[in-house]
């Protein structure tokens, strides 16, 4: 699996992750951002693609099919999808929602493969603040088959409290007993800087105020 040092300098080249003074939807007053929305290119879409590969093989988790929620999602799934077979062997179906119900041709509100009861799912999101988005996929996808979703990966864990003292992540964990994994995390990302780096006290007293325990 590529370094977590090559994540964070892909995603900081890409433009995803900046630094600066930012206000999260939740109101929080933050010194760093992630923005999935400015990967635009064939490249960096490919290269995204592989590392969550890379994070889907090496966690083991079997699976049937690859759920990527609209919008950005899916070309995650699908960049996913396409690394699995190139770099990795594995073959698997993917697929995603449409955010209005389509009435008619095929009809219904995915596109791709059609999940059926026993299916073992995966989710592929971006990065996961509250949790709300990852919680209607899982109430979406119950409702259209008897399915098990096994894991959820994300490309940065942001470590902070979601309702409670614990991070989002580990709510979902425990709420729906699902594996939740994430390419890398706050505490990597302050890693990565140098020594004396003003970022890193920025990054660290943000932890230490609305960090999880």
């Amino acid at each position: 699996m590529k370094k977590k040092s090559e994540f964070i300098e892909f995603m900081a080249d890409a433009g995803v992750l900046t630094f600066g003074d930012f206000t999260t939807k939740s109101g929080r007053k933050t010194p760093y951002f992630v923005n999935t929305g400015n990967y635009k290119t064939g490249m960096h879409i490919s290269m995204l693609g592989d590392y969550y590969a890379d994070s889907v093989a090496q966690s083991g988790i079997q699976f049937d099919a690859l759920y990527g929620p609209a919008y950005k999602g899916i070309t995650l799934a699908a960049a996913t999808a396409a690394s699995l077979y190139r770099n990795h062997g594995i073959d698997v179906p993917y697929f995603f929602n449409r955010k209005e119900v389509k009435d008619h041709g095929e009809g219904g509100s995915l596109v791709g493969y059609k999940p059926k009861d026993g299916d073992k799912l995966v989710i592929i999101e971006d990065v996961v603040t509250a949790g709300t988005a990852v919680r209607e996929s899982l109430e979406l996808l119950k409702a259209v088959a008897d399915v098990n979703v096994t894991a959820l990966f994300v490309s940065v864990d942001r470590m902070e409290r979601g309702t409670g003292e614990r991070s989002t992540l580990d709510e979902l964990r425990d709420e729906f007993n699902i594996s939740v994994y994430s390419i890398i995390n706050a505490l990597d990302i302050i890693a990565s800087f140098p020594a004396g780096d003003e970022r890193v006290a920025k990054m660290e007293a943000y932890l230490a105020e609305y960090g999880a325990k």
